[in-house]
C-alpha cells in the first residue's frame, strides 16, 4: 500500500519485501505506514485510537482528538497486483467537553459509520457528535451527547443494505443504555436502565453487555436483564443469575409470547425462560470443552445446560420466575483460585479493573456471543460462549495474556469474504491482540484461535509487523500497548502475486529426453506456441491470487490488513518447513510425518472455488514430488523408512493425480525414458524448481542411491507404474500419447533392471521376469523405445515376445533364428527353439515365411523342417511335389526324409521310387567308398548264419542289431520298401535296381532276394535265404506268400498274396525242400528237413518226397511226415465215402419229391394227332 504525508500530499510507494512463506493463517499487508498523526505543533506523542472503512473512505481516529480522513484512489485495473492508494483529504476535530480531571484524555475513542443512512457517529473524550457522509461534516444541527461512554450495538442480524427507516443504535450514557433511531434525525426509541456500559453486541432484541464489572445479557424489548460473570473473577461483589427489570419507568410486566422476532429462531423475547439455567452446568456443556481450553480462572462460574426443556413456560413476568432466580442468587459461589503475590496485593480488584481489563463481547453466530475474562491484564485470559439463553456452548479459549481486542473471522459474519462471489464455509477464527512474553521481554503479538474445531493446538501466535517493546518488561499493561483490532464495513482485495506463481502453468525443460517420434516439427513454431502459452498462463495466474479481508490491524502510526492466508501458502510453508534446508543438501532428511500429515489435512477439504482446487491439487503433487524424492534420495543401508510408509507414499502418488513423467524426470535410471512430445511438460511452476533440484540431488548421489538397488523403492515406482497403466484409455489424462509411452518405456526399464540384477545374483530366474512378460505380451505404446532397450540389454527373447504381441511375424522368427544361431541373449530363456519355430510356423498363414523359415529348419534339422511342411494342423498348406522341389533347391538333405514322410506316412507309393534311389544311392555310396561298411554287413550275415535255430528272422536280427548309422537306417527302409510293405501293387523300376546292385550282390544278399522273388526266379531267391542267410524261417514265409513279400513289417497272421495258389506254394516248397536237403551241416540239415516236411506235409506228394529224400535216412527221420500223409489219405477216403453216401440219401430226397409233386399234379392226357 502506499502511505500519505500530510504535508506532501501523497508518498511514494514503498517497495514490498519478500518474506519467506509463512505457515500461519494469516498475513499482514500494510494498509498505511508511518502516518502524520500529530497536528503541527502538537508535541505529545500521539498514537491510532481507532479507524473505520467505508466505500473508498478511510477514516482513523487519533489520541491528539483528530480524525484523519483519506480517500482512496483505484488501482490500474489491468494491473492485478497493484493496490490503491490513499491520499489525505482532510483533518477533523470533533466536538467534546473539556474535563478537569488528572488523567489525560482518550482522544477519538469510537468511529460508527452507519451506511444505510450515510451518518456517522464519533465519540472523542466522552462527547458523542454526529456527521454527515463522507466529508465528516456536521449533522442534526451539531447534536451533542456529552458523557458518554460506549456507541453501536447495531443490529447484526441486519445487513448493511436492507431497506429500512433509518438505522437503530445503542448510546450508553453514565445511567442508562439510549436506543435511537438515526434517520433524517435522530429519535430516542426507549430508555434501558443499565449504567457505565462499555460494550455491546446485539442479535435482534438480544443484547449482550458489558459495565466496568460484568457482563449481562438484555431483552432490550421487555427491558429485563440477566446477570453473567465478572469481566476479572476476583471480583468478588459481582454475582451471577440475577434477573432485575430494567425499563426506566416501572409497570407491570406485561405478556411477551409472540412479540419476538420471527429471526430470533424461536426463543421467548424474555429474559425469564433463560435465567433458570444460570448456576448449573449441564453435561453437554461439560463434554464440549476442549483439552487447554476448559481451564478458566473464574471458578465461581457456571452455565447452564444449553437445551431448554420442551414443557419450559414462555412467560417473560418477572414474577413467574422470581423463586427460581432467587433460589439460583441464594447459592454460594466456589472460592476463587490462588492468588499470586501481584494479585493478593490489590485491595480492592474492582478498583483497578475499569481501567486495566476492558470487556470484549463479539459475536460469531447469530445465537452466540463471546465474552472474555480474566483475573489480571498480566494473566491469562478466557473466552466463554454463551448463547442467548445464558448457557455457556462450546468450550472456552485460552488466552496466554488477557487481550486488548477481539475479532470474530467466520461463519455468518465473515472478516474474509470471497472474491469469486461464491458462497463457500470458511474456517472460523478468533483473534485477539495480546502480549507474550519472551526471553527478550513482552511483545504484542496477535492470537489466533480455532473456535469451530474441537483442537486445543490451533493456536497460533503473529507477530506484529512493528511491535511495541515496553523499556520495562516488569509492568505490562493494556495501556502501555497501541496494537487493535478492528473489522471494517468494507472489505479490500489484495493480490497474492505467490498464488499465481505456484499455481499457473510453467514448462518443465528436461536436461536428457526422449521426444515424441514426430517429424514436421518446426522450432520457430514451437517457440512462438511456447510464448503464447506463457503469456495465458500469466493472465490466468494473475487472477488466482486475489484476497480479501475486513479486519486491520493498528499500531503506533502504521496500519495492516490482517488477511487470511491462502490455503496454497500456508500449506506450502508447512512443506517447506517439513524440507527443512535446502534439498542439494545430500544427508539432508526430509520431515515425512508432517507431510504425511498435511497430505490428511487436504483429503476432506471440499474445493468451491477454481483457487482452492488448484491449491490442493498443487499441495499434493508437491508433497507427493518430495516424499517420493527423499525416499530415492536417502542411503537403503541406513533409511530408516519403513514399509507403511512406504505404502502410504505410494499411495498419494497414485491418488495425486500427478504426471508420472514428473516422478521419472528425477529418477536417474529412468529420466532417459521421459517423452516430453511437442508442446512438453506443463506443471505447476511452483513444482519445478522442486523437480530440478532432486533431479541434480539424485543424479550427484553416490550409485546405490542412484541406481535404485533399494528393492522396496523399485517396487514402490514399479506399482505405481503398473496403477497408471490401467488408467490407459481415459479420455481426462492431459499428453495421453506422450503419459503412456513414458510409462511403458520406464516400467520395461525398471523390470529389465530388476530382473537382470535379481537373477545374476541367483543364477535363477527372477520374480520380476514373469512381470517383464506380462507386460511385454500385455502390449507397450512405446514400442520403438522398448526394442531399443531389449535389444540394449540383449534380451532377444523377451523382444521376441514383443513382436508376438504386433503380430510381427517375420520379427519373431529372425529373432529367434538370431538366438538358435549363438547371438547372446542374457537371459537364455529359449528353449527348444527349433522346436519353438516349428509350432509357431504352424500358427502362420505367411507362405512366404513359412518357406524361407522351413527350409532353414530344414538344413539344421531336417525332421523339425519337414515337419512344417508335413502338418496337417498348420494353417497352411503345400502341394507335396511343390515342397519336394523347394527342398531339393533350399535343403536337399531334408528331401529324403519328406519323401519318408509321404512313403511311410501319407502311403504315397506315387514317391516311392523316388524314395528307393535316395537309399539307394545312401547304400552304394558309402559301399563304395568304404571297405568297413562293407566288413559290417558280411559279419552281420556270418553272426546270423551262426545262431542256433529257433533264431529270429534275418531281417528282425538287423533291426536289433542296428549300426548308429544313417547309411544302416536308409538300407532298413530300402530292404521294407523292395520286399513290398507297400502291397502287391506297388511297383518300381526293377531293372535299374538291379543294375546299380549287381556289383555288390554280395553284400545286398537280402535286396537280391527280393529282386530274384520279384523276377520269378523263387529257386534263386530260396537258394539264398537258404545258403546266403540261413534264414529258414523267412524262406518258408517266402513259399507262405508266393514269394510276393518278404522283408517288410509284418503285425498279425500272414496273407498269402492273391495271385498265390495252392499250386504255386506246393511248387516254392518242392523248391524250398530240394535246398534244405542241400544244406551243408547233415545234423542241421536233417533237423531242418524233417521239420519242414511234419509243418507244411500238406503242400507235398509222398512219393515225390520218398524219391527226394536219400535211401539212407531211416523211415524215422520222416515217421512224422509219413503219419500225416496216411492219415490225410485215410481221411481223404473216409470223407469220400460220406460224401457218397451223402450224395444218394439226397438222391432218394429229390426223387421222393417229384414223386409226391406227380401225384398231386394228376395225370394229364394228350390227344396225339
Amino acid at each position: 500500500m502506499e502511505a500519505l504525508d500530510d504535508a506532501q500530499g501523497v508518498l511514494p510507494r514503498k517497495r514490498r519485501r519478500k518474506a519467506p512463506t509463512s505457515t500461519s493463517s494469516y498475513v499482514f499487508r500494510p494498509l498505511l505506514e508511518d502516518i502524520a498523526l500529530a497536528p503541527e505543533g502538537y508535541t505529545s506523542k500521539v498514537h491510532i485510537t481507532c479507524i473505520e472503512l467505508w466505500a473508498s473512505n478511510l477514516y482513523i481516529g487519533t489520541s491528539a482528538a483528530e480524525i484523519l480522513h483519506y480517500v482512496a484512489i483505484p488501482p490500474d485495473p489491468a494491473d492485478f497486483t497493484a493496490n490503491p492508494s490513499y491520499i489525505f483529504a482532510s483533518r477533523l476535530q470533533p466536538t467534546y467537553n473539556q474535563t478537569s480531571t488528572g488523567s489525560p484524555a482518550p482522544g477519538v475513542q469510537q468511529i460508527l459509520v452507519l451506511p444505510r443512512v450515510s451518518k456517522a457517529c464519533v465519540l472523542c473524550n466522552g462527547t458523542l457528535t454526529f456527521y454527515s457522509l463522507p466529508e465528516l461534516s456536521p449533522a442534526f444541527s451539531h447534536t451533542v451527547v456529552p458523557g458518554c461512554s460506549w456507541v453501536g450495538g447495531a443490529n447484526q442480524n441486519q445487513s448493511h443494505d436492507e431497506d429500512e427507516d433509518g438505522q437503530t443504535i445503542m448510546i450508553c450514557i453514565k445511567s442508562r443504555i439510549r436506543l435511537v433511531r438515526i434517520g433524517d434525525e435522530p429519535r430516542k426509541i426507549r430508555n434501558i436502565e443499565f449504567p457505565s456500559c462499555l460494550a455491546i453486541a446485539r442479535r435482534d432484541n438480544f443484547a449482550c453487555v458489558a459495565d466496568t464489572q460484568a457482563y449481562a445479557l438484555l431483552d432490550v424489548e421487555n427491558q429485563q436483564k440477566i446477570s453473567l460473570f465478572p469481566i476479572s473473577s476476583l471480583d468478588e461483589n459481582a454475582a451471577g443469575g440475577q434477573v432485575e427489570d430494567i425499563s426506566f419507568h416501572p409497570e407491570p410486566s406485561r405478556p411477551l409470547s409472540g412479540m419476538g422476532d420471527p429471526r430470533s429462531h424461536g426463543r421467548s423475547t424474555s429474559l425469564g425462560t433463560f435465567v433458570s439455567g444460570i448456576g448449573r452446568r449441564s453435561p453437554q456443556s461439560r463434554s464440549q470443552e476442549r483439552s487447554g481450553r476448559n481451564t478458566s480462572p473464574e471458578p465461581e462460574l457456571r452455565a447452564a445446560s444449553p437445551l431448554r426443556p420442551p414443557d419450559r413456560p414462555r412467560s417473560g413476568s418477572f414474577t413467574s420466575n422470581a423463586a427460581r432466580r432467587l433460589s439460583i442468587s441464594d447459592k454460594a459461589l466456589p472460592p476463587p483460585p490462588d492468588r499470586t503475590s501481584s494479585q493478593l496485593a490489590l485491595r480492592n480488584p474492582s478498583d483497578s479493573l475499569s481501567t486495566n481489563m476492558t470487556p470484549h463481547i463479539c459475536s460469531p453466530t447469530p445465537t452466540e456471543f463471546l465474552l472474555t475474562t480474566g483475573t489480571s491484564p498480566e494473566e491469562p485470559g478466557v473466552g466463554i460462549f454463551v448463547n442467548l439463553d445464558g448457557d455457556v456452548v462450546r468450550g472456552t479459549l485460552q488466552f496466554d495474556r488477557y487481550p486488548t481486542s477481539v475479532v470474530v473471522d467466520g461463519n455468518d459474519q465473515s472478516a474474509t469474504v470471497s472474491t469469486t462471489g461464491i458462497q463457500q464455509p470458511l474456517e472460523c477464527y478468533i483473534l485477539a491482540s495480546t502480549f507474550h512474553r519472551k526471553e527478550e521481554g513482552h511483545k504484542e503479538v496477535i492470537e489466533v484461535h480455532r473456535w469451530d474445531i474441537d483442537d486445543a493446538n490451533s493456536t497460533e501466535h503473529l507477530d506484529i509487523p512493528y511491535p511495541f517493546e515496553e523499556e520495562n518488561s516488569d509492568d505490562v499493561g493494556p495501556a502501555l500497548g497501541h496494537a487493535r483490532l478492528r473489522v471494517m464495513l468494507s472489505h479490500n482485495s489484495a493480490s497474492f502475486v505467490e498464488v499465481g506463481e505456484r499455481l499457473r502453468l510453467g514448462r518443465l525443460r528436461l536436461p536428457s529426453n526422449r521426444q515424441a517420434q514426430e517429424t514436421d516439427w518446426d522450432p520457430a513454431l514451437m517457440t512462438r506456441a511456447e510464448d503464447n502459452r506463457n503469456q495465458e498462463e500469466q493472465a490466468f495466474g494473475q487472477r488466482l491470487g486475489a484476497q480479501s479481508s475486513r479486519i486491520v490491524l493498528w499500531s503506533g502510526s502504521s496500519i495492516w490488513w490482517l488477511i487470511r492466508n491462502p490455503l496454497v501458502l500456508r500449506l506450502d510453508g508447512i512443506i517447506e518447513t517439513a524440507m527443512g534446508s535446502l534439498p542439494n543438501q545430500r544427508h539432508q532428511e526430509v520431515d515425512r510425518a508432517k507431510i504425511s500429515r498435511t497430505i490428511s489435512s487436504v483429503q476432506d477439504f471440499d474445493a468451491n472455488t477454481e483457487t482452492d482446487f488448484l491449491s490442493l491439487k498443487y499441495i499434493r503433487q508437491k508433497a507427493v514430488l518430495i516424499l517420493f524424492a527423499d525416499t530415492l534420495s536417502r542411503d537403503p543401508s541406513a533409511s530408516t523408512i519403513s514399509n507403511t510408509e512406504l505404502r502410504t507414499t505410494e499411495k498419494v502418488m497414485i491418488d495425486s493425480g500427478l504426471d508420472p513423467r514428473i516422478l521419472l524426470s528425477i529418477v536417474p535410471l529412468l529420466r532417459e525414458e521421459v517423452v516430453e512430445g511437442k508442446q512438453g511438460i506443463w506443471i505447476h511452476n511452483g513444482l519445478i524448481w522442486v523437480v530440478k533440484e532432486y533431479a541434480q540431488v539424485l543424479s550427484e548421489s553416490d550409485p546405490i542411491r542412484g541406481s535404485l538397488r533399494y528393492s522396496e523403492s523399485a517396487n514402490m515406482i514399479k506399482r505405481f507404474l503398473a496403477a497408471w497403466r490401467q488408467r490407459k484409455g481415459f479420455g481426462s489424462i492431459a499428453d495421453e500419447a506422450e503419459v503412456f509411452q513414458s510409462v511403458d518405456a520406464a516400467l520395461l526399464h525398471l523390470l529389465l533392471h530388476q530382473d537382470g540384477e535379481q537373477s545374476a545374483k541367483s543364477g535363477l530366474p527372477s520374480a520380476a521376469r514373469a512381470e517383464l512378460y506380462s507386460l511385454v505380451d500385455s502390449g507397450v505404446d512405446c514400442f520403438e523405445r522398448a526394442v531399443v532397450l531389449l535389444e540394449q540389454n540383449r534380451r532377444l527373447y523377451v523382444l521376441s515376445r514383443l513382436y508376438q504381441n504386433r503380430k510381427m511375424a517375420g520379427k519373431v522368427l529372425e529373432t529367434w533364428r538370431r538366438i538358435i544361431e549363438g547371438e547372446e541373449d542374457a537371459g537364455n530363456e529359449l528353449r527348444d527353439g527349433e522346436n519353438e519355430i516349428r509350432k509357431y510356423l504352424a500358427k502362420i498363414r505367411d507362405i512366404n515365411l513359412i518357406q524361407e523359415y522351413g527350409t532353414w529348419l530344414a538344413r539344421r534339422n531336417a525332421d523339425l523342417g519337414v515337419k512344417v511342411f508335413a502338418d496337417d494342423n498348420s494353417r497352411a498348406k503345400f502341394i507335396p511335389e511343390d515342397v519336394v522341389q523347394l527342398l531339393q533347391e533350399q535343403a536337399p538333405e531334408a528331401v529324403k526324409v519328406y519323401l519318408e514322410h509321404l512313403v511311410f506316412g501319407k502311403k504315397k507309393v506315387l514317391y516311392a521310387n523316388r524314395l528307393i534311389t535316395y537309399y539307394l544311392d545312401s547304400v552304394l555310396q558309402v559301399l563304395e567308398t568304404s571297405d568297413e561298411a562293407r566288413s559290417i554287413l558280411g559279419q552281420s550275415y556270418e553272426s546270423y548264419r551262426a545262431l542256433q535255430p529257433p533264431k529270429p528272422t534275418y531281417r528282425q536280427f538287423i533291426m536289433d542289431n542296428a549300426v548308429p548309422v544313417p547309411w544302416w537306417q536308409d538300407r532298413l527302409r530300402l530292404l521294407e520298401l523292395l520286399g513290398g510293405s507297400h502291397g502287391a501293387d506297388f511297383s518300381y523300376d526293377l531293372e535299374n535296381i538291379l543294375g546299380r546292385i549287381e556289383p555288390f550282390e554280395q553284400d545286398l544278399v537280402p535286396e537280391s532276394i527280393i529282386l530274384d522273388g520279384r523276377q520269378g526266379r523263387h529257386k534263386q531267391a530260396l537258394r539264398l535265404l537258404t545258403h546266403g542267410l540261413g534264414d529258414y524261417h523267412t524262406a518258408i514265409n517266402y513259399c507262405l506268400m508266393g514269394g510276393a513279400s518278404i522283408f517288410h513289417p509284418i503285425s498279425g497272421s500272414l496273407t498269402p498274396s492273391e495271385t498265390s495258389t495252392r499250386e504255386d506254394q506246393a511248387t516254392l516248397f518242392g523248391y524250398l525242400l530240394t535246398e534244405f536237403l542241400r544244406i551243408e551241416d547233415a545234423s542241421n540239415r536233417l533237423e531242418r528237413t524233417s521239420e519242414l516236411l511234419e509243418r507244411f506235409g500238406r503242400w507235398y506228394d509222398v512219393r515225390e518226397v520218398l524219391r527226394m529224400i536219400p535211401e539212407s535216412w531211416s523211415v524215422e527221420l520222416v515217421s512224422g511226415f509219413l503219419v500225416g500223409a496216411f492219415r490225410r489219405l485215410v481221411h481223404d477216403k473216409h470223407e469220400g465215402m460220406v460224401v457218397k453216401a451223402l450224395s444218394g440219401a439226397e438222391n432218394l430226397q429229390v426223387a421222393a419229391a417229384f414223386a409226391e409233386k406227380c401225384r398231386i399234379a394228376g395225370a394229364q392226357m394228350e390227344e396225339v394227332q
